[in-house]
């Protein structure tokens, strides 16, 4: 039993390490999962540039694939010409031939012996019409001239014609105007062409199915290859030149290599077992530098989950775009993780995840290089315009950013590797500007990671700061005291922050928040008391110690009814940490030296600093509201002060969970004493 409660008790102490185990093991899975299962082909090569490698022999038997160039012009000959499809309408013909013949029977109303002249009349007109046919022009044929050639299916036999053979609705009706003009005055002119307006109809229609097929059959009839070549024959020698034939044909290796099913070329296991090989290195080298180079990182567990998030919302959806549409592999906005890394975290460790990330997309995306360095470097030039990001506009600088970046390193990248912009077009600009587009989805991530995974960025602390606020203008109300404090020891904690290194914009907003729990009792505070009545002369030192004390928790509740941040609300909760409430503590004992004193009750209940940020506020808020006190404020009771209230933390060991070292704590006394003269406008002592 003492074996296994002492496993047991061994699991519950690792379990951050056992998380993180499980994270790399997930993260691993589900990437090695949606890696696409094909070979890439091992040869990287470039036309107009020599061949790098050995000379190359074909290992199998393959066809010569024609160039999309080489297809391109062969659709072109193909439907060049082509001829559009219509269908001759017997049925409508002679449907329309009846209905006219009964309603001229009920129309006429002239003599009886002319009545038989005029419906032969009107017959021979529609039948000369309607036989020769009214063609049903389209708006896709509207611009053919009258000589161009359609093909018309009449009693199942296709004939080609010329689009002049045919009557418009126009040309029909100004036949039988000139036809009725020199008939017979015995003719009833107005009665034959008003039925003819009427029953004359479009009987050459246009059919979209029959066109596409044949559209489709002369496309089909085009070859894919135009040749093959035999196993063992050499495919290109060492050190030869790339021209556009051998390009094409190792183009075709390249896609047999992709398909082909041959157990002897390559085992899909192996490839298999290749990219669980590959892909856990990375994600080891991931945890390795993160655990070297940002040790916080790497003990947060929530740092660590977003990040593998950020990286798999990348990589998942690239290479399902690979598997599926691989031309379509630059639409995805990779520089997103770029800038969320940069947004959360450092340049540093942007720039390693980012890259990381980018060689495990490699490993499936044709032409790798190229596409690594087209990415690698917009990624950098995101990161490098978002790095001092001050205001969310800076975002929209970034898109454009991305954009121009993308549309200059593809131009270069078809100089270098095709010699010539033959492969660039409005194609890849329409592209890229999509990628741009998707870039935009930045700021609404960057709130959603907040939200989920309880951090803040730099843009929120800036927005939290602000003393427009509704909490900070609420302070500044009805406490304006303790706002003219929270202030000064924001100044404090900044300059400090900025000589020993760490997060100041961090500071300076937790400084601001630090005592909003003074808003509750406002004028318990002596920094809001304006008269020499003292609120607390008519209570118990006791009761006294429990409104200081509790203007933390007040704090706490005040800050998360308004929304603040847990990052922030740290701050409140730690910047008395355990300490007593001296002053009516030692009050306590001097008025009762009979009663036995219990030291908790005038404790801060904690906890203590955990990090440089909330030590400095510590420091400050103690060393900032002990310096109101001073009588003569000099140099020598400045210095005095300061040492003696960060000494008498340092003893109470309230930064032993911190990483603050003597030589930091040093330099944050002489930045306070400093700070602090120059607050109180006190003259440097000069020797005499």
């Amino acid at each position: 039993m003492s074996k296994i409660s002492s496993f047991l008790s061994k699991l519950a102490h690792s379990y951050q390490a056992i998380f993180r185990v499980l994270l790399f093991l997930v993260a691993t899975f589900v990437v090695v999962w949606q890696m696409p299962r094909t070979v890439k082909f091992k040869y990287e090569y470039q036309k107009t540039r020599p061949w790098q490698y050995e000379s190359l022999y074909a290992p199998f038997n393959f066809p010569i694939y024609k160039s999309s160039e080489q297809m391109k012009i062969e659709e072109e000959n193909a439907l060049k010409d082509f001829k559009p499809i219509f269908v001759y309408d017997a049925n409508i013909t002679k449907n329309n031939k009846i209905l006219m013949l009964e309603d001229f029977n009920t129309k006429w109303n002239g003599l009886e012996e002319n009545k038989d002249a005029n419906r032969l009349l009107l017959e021979k007109l529609y039948d000369t019409i309607e036989n020769k046919g009214i063609i049903a022009v389209i708006s896709l044929y509207e611009n053919l001239k009258p000589e161009s050639m359609i093909d018309v299916v009449r009693d199942r036999v296709v004939k080609t014609k010329q689009l002049r053979d045919f009557y418009t609705m126009k040309s029909a009706t100004d036949f039988v105007t000139d036809y009725l003009t020199n008939t017979d005055p015995e003719i009833d002119k107005i009665l034959i062409n008003r039925l003819l307006l009427v029953y004359l109809h479009q009987n050459v229609i246009y059919s979209e199915d029959l066109t596409n097929q044949a559209e489709e059959q002369a496309l089909s009839a085009i070859s894919l290859t135009f040749g093959m070549i035999q196993k063992d024959e050499l495919i290109i020698s060492e050190g030869e030149l790339i021209t556009d034939e051998k390009y094409n044909i190792l183009n075709s290796l390249k896609m047999e290599y992709a398909s082909h099913d041959d157990g002897n070329m390559f085992n899909r296991n192996l490839n298999l077992y290749g990219q669980i090989i590959v892909v856990a290195l990375i994600f080891v080298l991931l945890f390795v530098a993160l655990k070297l180079m940002r040790s916080d990182l790497y003990k947060e567990s929530g740092s660590l989950s977003m990040i593998l998030v950020m990286m798999l919302l990348m990589i998942i959806p690239s290479f399902w775009v690979i598997k599926h549409y691989p031309d379509m592999i630059y639409m995805m906005p990779i520089p997103i993780l770029a800038m969320l890394l940069v947004t959360f975290f450092d340049t540093r460790a942007a720039i390693y995840i980012q890259t990381l990330t980018l060689i495990i997309i490699c490993l499936a995306v044709p032409n790798s290089f190229r596409y690594f360095v087209i990415q690698f470097f917009v990624s950098l030039i995101s990161i490098f315009v978002l790095s001092r990001n001050t205001s969310r506009s800076r975002y929209f600088l970034t898109y454009l950013a991305v954009f121009i970046s993308y549309i200059i390193l593809r131009i270069g990248i078809s100089l270098i590797f095709d010699a010539g912009l033959d492969n660039f077009g409005w194609r890849d600009v329409g592209i890229f500007a999509m990628n741009s587009l998707f870039t935009m989805l930045t700021l609404p991530l960057s709130f959603l990671f907040e939200r989920v995974f309880g951090f803040v960025t730099d843009l929120t602390l800036l927005e939290l700061s602000n003393t427009n606020s509704p909490l900070l203008r609420k302070l500044a109300s009805e406490a304006p005291g303790t706002f003219q404090h929270v202030m000064q020891v924001a100044d404090l904690c900044e300059e400090a922050l900025f000589a020993i290194g760490g997060n100041m914009l961090l500071a300076r907003t937790g400084a601001m928040y630090h005592d909003v729990g003074k808003l509750k009792n406002p004028l318990f505070f002596t920094e809001n008391q304006s008269g020499k009545y003292n609120l607390h002369d008519d209570m118990s030192y006791y009761e006294s110690s429990q409104i200081i004390i509790n203007h933390v928790i007040d704090g706490i509740e005040i800050c998360r009814k308004y929304h603040v941040p847990e990052q922030i609300i740290d701050f409140v909760r730690t910047h008395h940490g355990t300490r007593r409430t001296e002053y009516f503590y030692q009050m306590e004992l001097k008025t009762n030296p009979d009663i036995d004193v219990n030291e908790e009750d005038f404790r801060y209940h904690g906890p203590i600093p955990f990090s440089k940020e909330t030590a400095v506020l510590m420091m400050a808020d103690s060393v900032e509201a002990a310096s109101r006190s001073l009588g003569n404020k000099t140099e020598e009771s400045i210095s005095k002060l300061v040492d003696g209230i960060i000494d008498t933390q340092m003893k109470d060991n309230q930064f032993i969970n911190t990483d603050l070292t003597f030589r930091d704590i040093t330099i944050v006394k002489k930045v306070f004493k400093r700070k602090l003269m120059n607050m109180y406008h006190v003259r440097i002592a000069y020797p005499v």
